[in-house]
């Protein structure tokens, strides 16, 4: 009988494991079949166990198979990005790949073995799902959540379709759709209607948006979670609809501004009865639509000042937030975005962070420390006083094209702190940056430490990167890699990369708000770096992550170039030198004709893409024209022609450098010609409120003109370009 029961616990273990490693088999061979379709039978997946609660993947050579062994379809995925890159020498990034797999897989000596030292690795900040995902479908969702995995990310904030529910929550507590026109902003700005910032700009929002999205907010969710991943989702902030003080009018409902031109919104006190059962309606609902892995985002003060100061408040404050989470879920760890206390450091100091932290228990509470890589937090709060917490990069602000970002220090920073004693309960890493699909191989550098505990030799790296990316190497391009990694990515303090002044509106000036023009390091290695990529062309043309570098430090050359010259036109024109202001105006224009010209080569820079995915969101011409105004106005005004946020969301994209940027800096020469003609000064307050008008007709206007494939070929464009621009641009800086 003993023998007989031993028997069939054997069976029962063999099955289950069976059945998940069949769980495991089925979703990693789809996995496997989407990167690489012509190989997918040279790769066997088997499973292993965690290693001390955390993931760890296998690689191994038997016969002409390669073996990929995890403890989950993630670690899975990420032991085929491992095998490719350090074997095959391949790469997959946002902007360019090169799967060029020898036919003869490489074979592994030995076993490959790597675990991870972190418990999480988290990815996306709320202003990512604007600035880049705004009008993602399936497809392109499945690639993001593909190389997710394939970089070992387990920790997704997944916040689309989240209007759908709280539309529910809404409806069942008595509001019509015609009162929450009110509330829900368009598709652009979901992101500042959720961290409670504005209410209904760009809308009203259309119940086909909502009722689509909550569909696909199913599917990536379940495909996240194949891979293993546990995504967070939203929590209540307080933030409710206008008509809510109407209906409510006993609740606590207060006014507050986000100071950046918008209306008021209104906050529900925490104090408040309602509070807490909204709160649970939401989780609910959400959790009977979703499902939920006990992670949740709330940020009650994004970028607006509590009312007070008082630790008292702020403790109650935070006990009754979280009190709205556990009211529908006991396991709920809040996972709080820690900007608010670099963003307004005057207001939070230890007492008040203090205050706000310790009122929730150490194990559900995960502090996301959201600026590591420039502005740590966590250095100056005792690690957020015993509370678990990532370290994370966030590199760039508003979605902006830029090449910029801090190579040594996210190559090293992260393992330094995690050796720390000082981190205290540092859990993970992550990326939060506010717009993706640029700089790559910045992103790829900081996910090298998901799988080590070391520091990563950057000088070493990007040669590896070079080859891989490129799929051949070039002393030309090992060079050019070191003169990126010294000027472009060895950025400082600045909140993103410097811009151009092509993207302000017209001025004199050299410094402008919500335009970063200040370059901080020599232009002449950059266009030294421009020539070697030229250069190097010749070879490696055909390689498609070499074409995007290519156009985009072309890009970046004559961005940078457009200062000098704007700054020659001015002088000329208030030196009354009208030959040198003509000629110097004229190239200004011409500048931005040829960096237009180039931009179409490539689709990661293309307006037309941008504006052909938001309307391909809409069913009729009505909805179609709305996601349009969205999309425009996000990149240009980001709000009315008055708005205090212009330009914040900046794009150095072929169509909306031609037929936006270039039609102001023309109304611009033309207000100025006037004044040479007339002998008086410039009515400058005049072009003001005409440029204003000309925008808002632009962000208005519903004719999608601008290509939305490329054209033309990246190589000849940039070399030509390069012929036309290089001793110019050197002489402009020798001087």
């Amino acid at each position: 009988m003993r023998k007989y029961l031993i028997l069939m616990l054997l069976a029962f273990t063999f099955a289950g494991s069976a059945a998940i490693a069949q769980i495991n088999q089925t979703e990693s061979a789809a996995f496997i079949a989407r990167i690489l379709p012509d190989r997918k039978n040279d790769f066997l997946v088997e499973e292993i166990p965690q290693e001390n609660g955390k993931d760890v993947f296998e690689i191994e050579s038997k016969g002409d198979k390669i073996i990929l062994r995890g403890n989950n379809g993630l670690s899975i995925a990420s032991a085929l990005n491992y095998y490719l890159k350090n074997y095959c020498f391949c790469d997959i990034t946002w902007n360019g790949t090169n799967l060029n797999v020898p036919k003869v897989l490489p074979v592994i000596t030995g076993k490959v073995h790597k675990n991870t030292p972190y418990n999480y690795r988290y990815y996306l900040n709320y202003c990512t799902f604007n600035y880049s995902m705004a009008w993602w479908d399936w497809e392109r969702w499945q690639k993001e959540i593909d190389w997710m995995a394939m970089n070992g990310i387990n920790m997704p904030l997944a916040i689309t379709g989240e209007e759908a529910i709280w539309r529910d929550v809404y409806r069942g507590m008595g509001f019509s759709d015609k009162e929450l026109e009110g509330f829900f902003s368009g598709p652009a700005y979901f992101s500042w209607l959720w961290m409670g910032n504005i209410d209904a700009w760009g809308g009203p929002l259309p119940q086909h948006w909502m009722d689509s999205h909550k569909k696909l907010q199913k599917k990536i969710l379940a495909r996240e979670r194949s891979f293993g991943m546990k995504p967070v989702l939203s929590a209540f902030t307080g933030h409710v609809p206008p008509s809510f003080k109407d209906k409510y009018p006993s609740a606590k409902v207060k006014r507050t501004n986000w100071d950046a031109g918008f209306p008021d919104v209104f906050i529900l006190d925490p104090e408040d009865t309602l509070f807490e059962e909204i709160g649970k309606k939401y989780i609910d609902l959400q959790t009977k639509e979703f499902g939920t892995d006990h992670l949740y985002s709330s940020d009650t003060f994004n970028e607006n000042i509590p009312p007070t100061n008082d630790s008292t408040y702020l403790s109650d404050m935070s006990k009754k937030v979280f009190r709205s989470m556990t009211a529908a879920d006991p396991k709920a760890v809040w996972v709080m975005q820690g900007w608010m206390f670099h963003y307004n450091n005057k207001f939070w100091q230890p007492q008040q962070i203090k205050a706000l932290l310790n009122a929730i228990p150490n194990d559900q509470m995960i502090i996301l420390d959201l600026y590591s890589d420039a502005h740590p937090v966590w250095n100056r709060t005792d690690a957020y006083y015993g509370k678990r917490w990532i370290w994370n990069m966030l590199q760039n602000f508003g979605g902006n094209i830029s090449m910029f970002g801090r190579m040594r220090h996210v190559a090293a920073d992260p393992a330094i702190a995690l050796h720390d004693p000082e981190s205290q309960q540092m859990v993970g890493i992550g990326l939060a940056p506010e717009g993706i699909e640029q700089n790559p191989a910045l992103f790829e550098l900081m996910l090298e430490n998901v799988w080590k505990d070391t520091p990563t030799d950057a000088d070493i790296w990007v040669k590896g990167y070079a080859k891989r990316r490129y799929g051949k190497v070039t002393p030309q391009m090992d060079e050019a890699w070191n003169i990126l990694l010294n000027t472009v990515y060895s950025g400082g303090l600045t909140e993103g990369g410097n811009e151009s002044i092509i993207v302000a509106r017209p001025t004199f000036e050299k410094k402008i708000d919500r335009v970063l023009t200040k370059v901080e390091y020599d232009q002449l290695k950059l266009v030294k770096a421009w020539g070697l990529f030229i250069e190097a062309g010749q070879e490696i043309k055909s390689s498609d992550g070499f074409e995007y570098d290519l156009v985009d430090i072309s890009r970046q050359v004559l961005a940078n170039y457009a200062s000098p010259l704007q700054q020659k036109m001015a002088k000329a024109f208030k030196d009354k030198d009208e030959a040198g202001y003509r000629k110097s105006s004229a190239e200004f224009l011409a500048l931005m004709d040829d960096m237009d010209l180039l931009l179409n080569t490539r689709k990661d820079f293309l307006l037309g893409k941008w504006i052909a995915e938001a309307r391909a969101n809409g069913i009729t011409e009505k909805e179609k024209n709305l996601y349009e105004f969205n999309a425009r106005d996000l990149v240009t005004l980001w709000g009315d022609k008055e708005s205090g946020l212009r330009e914040y969301s900046n794009r150095q994209w072929a169509g909306l450098i031609k037929g936006y940027y270039k039609p102001r800096w023309q109304l611009f020469f033309t207000m100025l010609d006037k004044s040479l003609k007339a002998g008086t000064a410039p009515d400058l307050k005049a072009f003001d409120a005409a440029v204003k008008n000309w925008e808002w007709k632009w962000v208005n206007l519903h004719n999608n003109v601008y290509p939305a494939q490329p054209k033309g070929n990246a190589y000849e464009t940039a070399a030509m370009l390069y012929k036309k621009y290089n001793q110019t641009i050197r002489d402009a800086y020798a001087r």
